[in-house]
């Protein structure tokens, strides 16, 4: 390693060192449950809520926060050796002395002693117990966590790259403290009886039943059990977003007119930023049984009104619209990244434009498509909203589960043991994934200049995705402007008077005393959710894409595990989510529950696959040997990725911010355990007014929240912008 990148890191080391012990002494080590940061750090040696790490340890008897000092010790010895494996192993030593030391503690220590009678029977009572951990603990953990990585690095492992090592072991811990070890907490409830006893068998006597594995569909042509509907409806819906997606991505970016891009862009986002009850509604209005459809077949026809639409078809279309936008978001940046170079070279050997479609073009796709199906999938099987509106009798998972946990019965044991099948369901999709693309090289981006034309699309397949994806975006409007209509009419199905009296009641500004007064009963909400998505988002973006560029660019054992791990909270419902956050973090070491902060990291957590598989879709079309070149000419890992590789990522980047964003502002099930009365959210609030029968005022803040959503999405396109790929465009001068 070049000495200038030795002592970049060692300078790194000492200041890890350096804050860990800076932590102890100046932020407070526990949650602070009022009153703000600093007031608290004026009393960090005097109050017990508030003292630092070496208060709590020395004056007020919680001599188990020693360990993490003792590990910053070690390690700060360490980081005074020379580089090299000696160093590695003191560093590791140290770092796990601290974490471990700090973890036990944290687990096995509650507010009032011993969290486990067995301990307190073995070793006694505890005089002082502990709350969850603060600012100060916080930043600790996270110096031992880079420690431990620079160490590891040290050692040999990563190539002795700290940065890459480091980056490895720090979104490992972030994974493990806020994917799998709730998670796993919620799950865990499945293999406990009734009685509080430990049984295997308590799952299968839980899930093997008829209404769950049923097949009696087969005989007498009713619904078969739930796990057979639910794995039904998602390869439908996978398999109909993926192709609609690119579809619509092949036409907006090879289409032979170019001046329907953006406005077919911005139809194609219009699901993505809508509250998920409006499509719903939309096509109740259309299809229900009092909907326009219905009343037109039965004027017309003479056709009896039904209930046709509910069941397996007015889901799968409520989740074609709900989910396509996510599969375009994908494709459009893998169909940007197919070099036109290959495709002139497949013409200039007398390929015709059909013939190079189906053997150079589609097949790069693959990587994308993928992606896009995974991702369809995993939402199918997760979503909540749409089948519990449109379902009727026709029952999936999700659904049990909600029931499971806010019904008469309250079981979380059953709960926990459906959401296992929802996750060996999404387990076996991402290895047959995985098992088809195998090692396969998609790469089409690379070093060399690539001024090629973007092939056209062939007459025959423009023809097919114009004819599919064309009706497909017409619809689209169609049920949106039936959604809105009910936000600017009096009483829908009764009056249909125009008026602006429901945007009033939740946005109204008035002129007081003292200047504006947000008078209208949204505001409050619109406000928080604004401000927890605005933070959310850019911190799922970068931990997504880093993610993708370590399982892209990096070897390390524990590698699908670690992606899978990334992909965890798609595999599960967000009631299941959000039932995993209060058990988890209510209790220390991590008390979380009523804070802004639970519903931001759910945010964060919930959203990341999307941005860790568009990042991993774009990452097999770039070339390594750009990084390697990167790395030849002296620059460093961190350099290399935010000056070589992010800029060619602007489509991965795009879809992870505007999708974390705008999932963030109209998500519902994961976060309807989480929200309190000081932090209620705009879809809260809507499910509230829905609750009581007011659609209008509902529909109106479902309008405001689309054009909101909408100009933050245009922001974010023009911020981020394009990349730039050196091409020349139809009809550019040769």
């Amino acid at each position: 390693m070049p000495v200038q990148f030795t002592e970049r890191t060692q300078r790194a080391i000492y200041a890890w060192v350096l804050i860990g012990f800076a932590a102890y002494l100046a932020l407070p080590w526990y949650f602070l449950q009022s009153g703000s940061l600093l007031a608290a750090m004026s009393k960090l040696f005097s109050e017990q809520v508030s003292a630092n790490g070496v208060t709590q340890a020395a004056v007020h008897g919680r001599a188990w926060l020693w360990t993490g000092m003792a590990g910053l010790l070690i390690a700060g010895l360490g980081a005074l050796l020379p580089a090299g494996r000696r160093q590695g192993g003191v560093l590791v030593a140290g770092a796990l002395v601290g974490l471990l030391g700090i973890g036990v503690s944290g687990f096995t220590i509650g507010a009032t002693g011993w969290s486990y009678e067995w301990l307190n029977a073995a070793l006694g009572a505890l005089p002082q117990g502990q709350f969850g951990i603060g600012w100060g603990g916080f930043v600790v953990l996270v110096c031992l966590v880079m420690l431990l990585g620079s160490g590891i690095a040290r050692l040999g492992y990563f190539r002795g790259d700290v940065f890459v090592a480091a980056t490895v072991v720090g979104c490992a811990a972030l994974l493990c403290l806020f994917v799998v070890f709730p998670v796993a907490k919620s799950l865990a409830a499945a293999f406990y009886t009734e009685d509080g006893n430990f049984a295997i068998a308590a799952v299968w006597n839980r899930i093997g039943t008829e209404r769950v594995w049923g097949l009696g569909c087969l005989r007498s042509g009713v619904h078969c059990g739930v796990a057979w509907n639910t794995l039904y409806l998602a390869l439908l819906t996978a398999a109909g977003t993926t192709v609609l997606g690119t579809m619509i991505a092949l036409i907006s970016e090879r289409g032979s007119d170019k001046r329907i891009q953006k406005p077919l862009s911005a139809l194609a986002m219009l699901p993505i930023i809508t509250p998920p009850f409006v499509v719903g509604l939309g096509l109740i209005l259309l299809f229900g049984r009092a909907g326009i459809i219905n009343q037109l077949l039965e004027s017309w026809f003479g056709v009896v009104p039904s209930r046709w639409f509910y069941g397996v078809f007015g889901v799968w279309l409520a989740q074609l619209f709900a989910f396509t936008p996510i599969a375009y978001m994908i494709m459009r940046g893998v169909v940007q990244g197919i070099s036109p170079s290959l495709e002139e070279a497949a013409q200039t050997l007398r390929a015709s434009r059909m013939k190079t479609f189906t053997t150079v073009t589609l097949p790069l796709l693959a990587p994308g498509l993928a992606n896009a199906f995974l991702v369809g999938f995993i939402e199918s099987i997760a979503d909540f909203g749409n089948p519990i509106l449109l379902g009727g009798d026709y029952a999936v998972l999700s659904t049990d589960i909600f029931f499971a946990i806010v019904g008469a019965s309250l079981d979380q044991g059953m709960a926990a043991a459906l959401a296992l099948v929802l996750t060996v369901f999404a387990l076996t999709v991402f290895f047959v994934q995985r098992r088809i693309l195998g090692s396969t090289s998609f790469t089409t981006v690379s070093g060399k200049g690539d001024a090629g034309v973007p092939m056209e699309l062939p007459t025959l397949v423009r023809r097919v995705c114009t004819w599919v994806a064309g009706p497909w975006l017409a619809f689209t409007v169609v049920v949106y402007l039936f959604a809105f209509a009910g936000g600017f009419v009096k009483i829908w199905g009764r009056d249909y008077s125009l008026t602006l009296v429901h945007f009033k009641t939740a946005f109204d500004v008035q002129m007081g005393e003292h200047g504006l007064v947000w008078a209208g009963t949204a505001w409050s909400s619109l406000f928080t959710t604004i401000t927890l998505a605005a933070i959310a988002a850019p911190i799922c973006a970068s931990i997504g894409l880093l993610i993708a560029w370590l399982m892209a660019r990096t070897e390390f054992r524990g590698k699908g595990l670690f992606e899978f791990s990334a992909l965890l909270t798609f595999a599960i419902p967000g009631t299941v989510l959000g039932v995993s956050y209060i058990l988890a973090f209510n209790v220390p070491p991590v008390e979380l529950t009523g804070t802004g902060l639970v519903i931001v990291l759910c945010f964060v957590f919930r959203n990341l696959p999307v941005g860790v598989r568009a990042g991993t879709a774009s990452f097999k079309q770039l070339d390594k040997s750009l990084d390697e070149a990167s790395v030849m000419l002296r620059a460093s890992s961190m350099t290399t990725l935010r000056r070589v590789v992010l800029p060619l990522l602007k489509p991965a980047l795009v879809a992870a911010l505007v999708y974390s964003f705008v999932r963030s502002m109209t998500t519902v099930s994961a976060v309807i355990f989480l929200v309190t009365a000081e932090y209620e959210l705009a879809t809260t609030y809507i499910i509230g007014r829905v609750g009581n029968g007011d659609y209008g005022v509902a529909l109106a803040y479902c309008t405001v929240l689309i054009l909101l959503m909408s100009l933050v999405t245009a922001l974010i396109q023009f911020f981020v912008g394009e990349r730039k790929l050196g091409r020349r465009r139809v009809g550019a001068n040769k």
